[in-house]
């Protein structure tokens, strides 16, 4: 069997997910440690995994002219959602949980490029973002006390993913290199997090430093997967399979800690990514 390019996008989003599902492992087998602190060293390590990548190339550290704003804008938007990623994988009950609410990332990518693309979505776009976030509600469970605050926060983190994708899609579409991309990032949200890292800094055992730098070289190849996928085949013929990271968590979850899905998320599970596959299919079928 000869592999396409379509083939080599799939096996590789195929191991982002995989690596993303195990970042999420990694950060709950970290313990009791700081958000922040879980954070940090998730994104300084990806900063010395690609700095040691661009010095290693030839094409330097140039930064396309103009580019810079929307540099900073998606290092603050992917920082703000990393930290409420990070949250809800300590807090709620399954990793599973924390991984589908930030998958709803695509669903909100839809409504801001609305103003950072100038795309407007039609009518079976917004059905798709509708019905997704009626399927969040019950990964969510909203109740009238704090309880589902952590879920809140996974939903915020994958508001801040979405709007972190939709800059990086400007950029692209810009001509901006992805390891560029990847380095200002990990870089700018490493020194933005560096003071509260010291200020709440807490102490670990070597395991949990362990758990802490496995977190981070997890992250690092989830992106490099995720950005190799993309330059192998466009988004609309592999991007489903990118919620395969739902199952690898469930799998993961129970294997190392025991987790099980409730009845409410796996209803959630079905519709959100039941929808994303109509899109998909949608997508390629308007292609």
């Amino acid at each position: 069997m000869k592999f396409t390019s379509k083939h080599k996008g799939i096996i590789y989003i195929l191991g982002a997910a995989f690596f993303f599902a195990l970042m999420n492992l990694f950060i709950q087998l970290s313990g009791d440690l700081p958000t922040i602190q879980k954070c940090f060293f998730r994104n300084i390590v990806a900063f010395f995994f690609t700095l040691a990548t661009i010095i290693r190339g030839k094409e330097g550290f140039h930064i396309g002219e103009g580019n810079v704003k929307y540099l900073l804008g998606r290092s603050i938007s992917g920082v703000l959602g990393v930290i409420c990623n990070f949250y809800a994988i300590d807090h709620l009950n399954s990793i599973s949980d924390a991984s589908l609410l930030n998958k709803l990332s695509p669903f909100f990518a839809i409504i801001f490029s609305i103003f950072l693309i100038k795309e407007k979505p039609n009518r079976t776009e917004w059905l798709t973002v509708l019905i997704a976030f009626f399927g969040a509600l019950f990964v969510i469970k909203p109740t009238a006390g704090l309880a589902s605050f952590p879920a809140i926060a996974g939903l915020l983190g994958g508001m801040g993913a979405g709007l972190a994708y939709t800059f990086v899609r400007k950029l692209g579409i810009r001509g901006e290199r992805g390891s560029m991309i990847v380095l200002f990032f990990s870089g700018s949200s490493s020194l933005f997090l560096l003071p509260f890292f010291l200020i709440g800094y807490e102490p670990m055992s070597p395991m949990q430093l362990i758990y802490l730098l496995l977190t981070g070289i997890a992250a690092t190849g989830g992106q490099f997967c995720i950005t190799a996928a993309y330059s192998y085949s466009p988004a609309k013929e592999i991007s489903v399979f990118d919620y395969t990271q739902v199952l690898f968590a469930a799998i993961l979850g129970f294997v190392f800690l025991g987790q099980l899905t409730d009845y409410l998320s796996f209803i959630g599970y079905i519709i959100i990514i039941g929808v994303a596959i109509y899109r998909w299919h949608y997508i390629n079928h308007k292609s």
